[in-house]
């Protein structure tokens, strides 16, 4: 079925400035989730979803009030919701698996949907800016194309990609929007930026780092992040990434070094550092996933196993 603008079929178009020639109301809204000041938001009732990443909860989730991800520079993020359960999906798009990410996030929804007569799925795209690769553009046609070739109607209510979230500054193009979060409870999305990525945050970018596959990493019905078990090969060059300077790791490991937020190169450090000495206990003792859930104050727990 398709993607559809008020109620009407999309037309593919041939390249982003076209789509939003085409579809020009879609700058006000645009211009309205910009004109929103950035709130920072703490780790309490919070699920952080990471690159290649997503996760989908209902409001009827008393754990976690609120998704959110950052770090979005020719990235994309994603906020599938259906209105009448509104269960909610938040993804992190970096151009790989696209298709997949996109077909379990509905599922997803669809799955935490089932009983609902009435409402209808809305999809909300942000990300991106005018790279000097066109790697955003190429994401912003991507994710057209394959919500367009999805099983039920989705509404695209919010387009903030590529053209629509760009700015120039001090002659360079930047993105405006870097993170977003969503209020589970009534769809708000609002421009946000998180001190607290975790939990695992590293475990989890080292899988993402190593070419890992699309991860849902929340189970709505149990209330728990789960990262599921993976393996990896040692990492012969991590040794020699750590000596490099920020500049050359800027350059060989972002697809946009000039707009990259000030903790990136450390944050690449800390991955090759966890594949050059990864911990001497399993990380996956019995390859059981790394479970955690929300205390009482809303803030991460593991859950231990049992033996």
């Amino acid at each position: 079925m398709p993607l559809l603008i008020d109620n009407r079929h999309i037309q593919i178009p041939s390249s982003t400035l076209e789509f939003t020639q085409r579809y020009s109301q879609l700058k006000e809204g645009a211009n309205a989730l910009k004109s929103k000041p950035v709130c920072t938001i703490g780790p309490k009732g919070l699920l952080y979803v990471l690159q290649r990443e997503f996760a989908t909860t209902t409001p009827k989730d008393d754990s976690v009030c609120l998704l959110g991800t950052e770090d979005a520079t020719t990235c994309h993020l994603v906020v599938l919701r259906h209105t009448g359960s509104g269960a909610t999906s938040l993804g992190h798009c970096d151009g790989l698996e696209t298709q997949l990410m996109v077909s379990l996030m509905l599922n997803a929804v669809k799955s935490l949907s089932v009983g609902c007569d009435s409402g209808r799925y809305e999809v909300h795209l942000i990300g991106g800016y005018i790279d000097e690769r066109s790697s955003s553009r190429t994401l912003s046609l991507e994710l057209l194309k394959v919500f367009n070739k999805q099983p039920e109607n989705i509404h695209l209510e919010t387009y903030c990609l590529t053209e629509l979230n760009d700015v120039m500054k001090e002659g360079i193009h930047r993105p405006v929007i870097y993170g977003i979060a969503v209020n589970v409870k009534t769809g708000e999305i609002f421009h946000a930026n998180f001190p607290d990525k975790g939990p695992d945050e590293v475990i989890r970018s080292a899988h993402n780092f190593l070419g890992g596959s699309v991860l849902s990493v929340y189970n709505a019905e149990m209330k728990q992040l789960q990262i599921k078990p993976y393996q990896w090969a040692p990492f012969p060059n991590a040794e020699f990434w750590l000596q490099q300077t920020d500049q050359v790791i800027l350059q060989n490991f972002s697809t946009s070094p000039l707009v990259e937020p000030p903790y990136f190169v450390n944050h690449m450090k800390s991955i090759f550092q966890f594949l050059n000495h990864p911990p001497k206990e399993p990380l996956f003792p019995q390859r059981r996933s790394r479970n955690y859930r929300k205390t009482a104050d809303g803030l991460w727990e593991r859950v231990k196993c049992a033996a």
